[in-house]
């Protein structure tokens, strides 16, 4: 409940700050900047209007903050980082602000006032806020370091490193809120001086169940960085957990630069990312997998209407093919393609395709050079099964194969799966197994670096490859 009301109160405080320096400015911007006639009295009706615009402009701001993640994780900012972003979205509030409700103002004549008109508004804006948000930061510290706001931390690790590492943490860790409630085994051996300091909870391989029961909600995996495989095992483990994840770096890493401080005088970390793409890229990300895959339903029907005959006249049986695959959050969905194979092509059980599959019908050879057949997901992608770009779905049947040899495949569970991705694009399609563990490796790269452009990227790649005509 208190996080909820601390959340709440930065909110409240933006708000209250947004529609201060938009109050502000107005009568800054009648009275200083003398962009109104001579005699200008403030009545009844200008306080309505004033309010009005007040209470929308700060409704803008507040939305903005939101999709630009301000809001997310409250309890570890930095007052230092939070004004520098602050002053970096509020630059582009004011560009939105000005460009939509105040370049066609009657009262300004010449670029000069334009000038006066976004400054003004902007360190109107970026003063008043900052000032709120330092307050209500600050307010939050002061929560954490008393030890009224924590965060149960677990630390996965028996060895001297891991006590080494709760001594560090205990020191300099203050300030993070973090709360550590006892350690995961890992090994036969366990260090006397942390087994004195702290309980044993359990070995690492029953993280989920520790997690859960303990309530986890930050680990730090405190084994030697070159245990490369170890280290795999357990985040393969915790995917899928609300715990935050952290690794303890070794120096190669620091000199690659992949280890990223929050605070100064913190314990260095590297941290696992949870949120693949900032909330207004996510936000934007479905929006335009809803208008571009409605636009081309709407607009392809002569596409679809051509390849469904062609199906039907190909072979007999269905023009369309439904089958089960597992999307986001392991969820599984069915997924829908013009039938390319002859009907039962899978009565002898599940078959990956090949070059020269004798299943696939002639004109389902061609679908599948230039992807027609792929057409029908464009409606996965309206239901929210999809999304345009995305690692490509599977069948159960060959995901409990790739787990066996590659863990780590859950990874791609934490996305929606897409129409196109880079696994195919650079890859192609997968003929085993072992080609779809091959193939995995373009997928995390995807997910690790996703973003709008890396989206269009992909797209641009998957024309190309319609074009050459260089599906299979």
């Amino acid at each position: 409940m208190i996080r909820t009301f601390q959340k709440l109160k930065l909110i409240a405080a933006d708000f209250l700050a947004a529609l201060l320096a938009w109050v502000c400015f107005y009568l800054l911007r009648k009275y200083l900047l003398r962009e109104i006639n001579e005699g200008y009295r403030f009545v009844e009706d200008a306080l309505l209007f004033v309010s009005g615009s007040a209470a929308l402009v700060a409704s803008f701001w507040t939305a903005l903050y939101a999709l630009m993640g301000e809001y997310r994780d409250i309890f570890r900012k930095s007052r230092l980082g939070e004004i520098i972003r602050l002053g970096r979205v509020s630059v582009l509030g004011a560009v939105v602000i000005f460009f939509a409700l105040l370049l066609d103002d009657e009262g300004v004549s010449n670029y000069r006032l334009y000038y006066k008109t976004i400054s003004a508004y902007f360190l109107l804006h970026f003063t008043i806020t900052a000032v709120l948000r330092t307050w209500a930061i600050s307010s939050v510290q002061r929560l954490v370091r008393g030890g009224v706001i924590y965060f149960n931390t677990l630390l996965v690790g028996s060895n001297d490193l891991a006590r080494d590492t709760y001594h560090e943490l205990r020191r300099t860790g203050r300030h993070l809120g973090l709360r550590i409630i006892g350690f995961s085994t890992v090994g036969e051996t366990v260090d006397a001086g942390l087994a004195a300091e702290l309980p044993a909870r359990g070995p690492f391989r029953r993280l989920p169940a520790i997690i859960r029961k303990q309530r986890v909600e930050q680990v730090i995996i405190a084994i030697e960085p070159w245990e490369h495989l170890r280290i795999q095992e357990i985040l393969t483990l915790l995917e899928g957990t609300p715990a935050r994840v952290s690794i303890l770096p070794d120096l190669y890493q620091m000199l690659l630069g992949s280890v990223k401080v929050s605070h100064v005088f913190g314990t260095p970390l590297i941290e696992i990312k949870q949120d693949l793409l900032p909330p207004w890229q996510e936000v934007t990300k479905r929006v335009l997998d809803v208008v571009l895959a409605g636009l081309f339903l709407l607009l392809a029907w002569p596409v679809y209407a051509f390849t469904a005959i062609m199906v039907r006249l190909s072979s007999p049986g269905p023009i369309f093919y439904a089958q089960e695959r597992v999307g986001r959050h392991g969820q599984p969905f069915r997924i829908y393609k013009f039938r390319s194979m002859y009907q039962d092509a899978e009565r002898q059980g599940p078959a990956l395709s090949s070059d020269y599959d004798p299943r696939i019908t002639p004109w389902g050879r061609f679908m599948r050079k230039v992807r027609l057949d792929e057409l029908p997901q464009f409606w996965n992608v309206l239901k929210g099964d999809m999304s345009l770009v995305g690692p490509r779905p599977e069948r159960q049947f060959y995901i409990d194969q790739i787990l066996k040899v590659a863990p780590h495949y859950r990874h791609l569970h934490r996305v929606r799966p897409g129409i196109t991705s880079l696994g195919q694009v650079k890859y192609g399609y997968a003929e085993t197994v072992q080609q779809m563990v091959e193939r995995l490796k373009y997928d995390i790269l995807y997910i690790e670096n996703m973003s709008l452009a890396m989206d269009f990227r992909v797209m641009l790649y998957t024309l190309k490859i319609i074009i050459e005509g260089r599906g299979k």
